[in-house]
């Protein structure tokens, strides 16, 4: 994210104008406007003018808008846009005030957000986005014969970038030149989607896992290609891609592959990291010591009344909640944990220890010291 200018008092109002460059920087707008704010944008909107023959011509015309945002109406991440919608406060020949417009926000387009309070979690997020080293930006190749799914692992979200089906004849029998061959042309139907969707430039490591050998006999292929097509971006990062073994060729294996101590090595400093340890510490301390660790709104609640709370798990899906009352209650929860001495993670819906998270209630903590009364209370 670029932040072209900031003018705003932390805990008051201001503005800020900035710059998203991806679809990571995109969802930490998503999370950053609220109903409420104000966003200053340039937009395309249809008008009708009179026409020389009397009738009215529809012409598409760019004006710059303001919206007292209503909605955060959609967030596209395959289109890689952000809809807000709301009502027009800026005075325009095309557009009156109070009518309703919805802007698309998309990469490398400018825009200004206006907040009445520019709270903690909102200062948050808008450092998380301009902190390159907080991202993760990882290339995962999970895999099984016959399925491969290309995912990119970036700051706030995960993308699946191509998925290589292709029906593969049993090993045994007369069908074994058949077999042969089409995991030939599997592998390479994967190797065309990994040249393509893998910058090397950009990403820390590739990851190739699947069960069995799949990923070793595909890892050979890739290799020898390489050699034998001269594919500078493989040869010299081939110290950069990982084997790792998981249990399925499917999406849902990833957390297998976060979990493998030689991929959580080379992304150990960046967000989605930290996010997975807390996840398996906490997960942890439930399964060993589970009156050190509790979760749901509640439960968690009362361990912090009691300043029993070391370190605070939250999605931000939380935050989005269109209650302002809600939104604040849990604003103010992070900066007492924080004020209190204690650890905060807030973790992305759109990552899969996010998800994880989200199936707990979104909400967990782990305690300084056991309180086991918190089972007499209902959640």
């Amino acid at each position: 994210m670029k932040i072209v200018h900031k003018d705003f008092v932390p805990g008051g109002p201001g503005k800020v104008k900035m710059v998203p460059a991806d679809s990571d920087d995109l969802w930490y707008v998503y999370n950053l406007i609220a109903p409420g704010d104000s966003v200053i944008a340039v937009t395309v909107r249809k008008v009708l003018r009179e026409g020389a023959s009397g009738g009215r011509d529809a012409e598409r015309v760019k004006l710059k808008l303001e919206i007292k945002v209503e909605e955060v109406a959609d967030y596209d991440k395959v289109g890689n846009v952000l809809r807000i919608r709301g009502k027009n406060i800026l005075e325009n020949e095309h557009v009156k005030i109070g009518a309703y417009h919805t802007l698309e926000l998309e990469p490398h387009r400018p825009f200004v957000l206006k907040k009445d309070v520019w709270d903690s979690l909102a200062l948050h997020e808008l450092n998380q986005a301009c902190d390159p080293a907080a991202s993760a930006d990882l290339a995962v190749v999970i895999m099984q014969e016959g399925l491969a799914h290309i995912l990119l692992v970036g700051r706030s979200m995960t993308i699946t970038r191509s998925r290589i089906e292709t029906s593969i004849p049993r090993k045994h029998g007369p069908s074994v030149a058949g077999y042969e061959k089409a995991l030939s042309k599997f592998f390479e139907n994967v190797l065309q989607a990994f040249l393509k969707n893998v910058d090397f430039s950009v990403v820390r490591c590739a990851v190739i896992a699947s069960p069995g050998f799949t990923k070793d006999q595909f890892h050979r292929h890739l290799l020898l290609e390489a050699e034998r097509k001269q594919l500078r971006p493989i040869i010299e990062n081939k110290s950069r891609i990982l084997l790792v073994h998981t249990t399925s060729g499917y999406k849902h294996s990833l957390r297998e592959v976060l979990d493998a101590p030689n991929v959580m090595n080379m992304i150990k400093d960046t967000k989605a990291a930290q996010e997975v340890r807390a996840l398996q510490d906490f997960f942890s301390m439930l399964s060993n010591e589970p009156h050190r660790a509790c979760y749901g709104p509640k439960h968690v609640e009362v361990a912090h009344e009691q300043m029993a709370v070391q370190t605070l798990l939250i999605t931000d899906e939380l935050f989005r909640n269109a209650d302002v009352v809600t939104r604040q209650k849990y604003v103010n929860l992070v900066n007492s944990v924080k004020n209190s001495g204690g650890n905060v993670h807030i973790f992305s819906s759109m990552h899969v220890s996010g998800e994880q998270l989200a199936q707990i209630t979104g909400i967990a903590a782990i305690l300084r010291f056991p309180l086991p009364d918190l089972d007499d209370i209902e959640m």
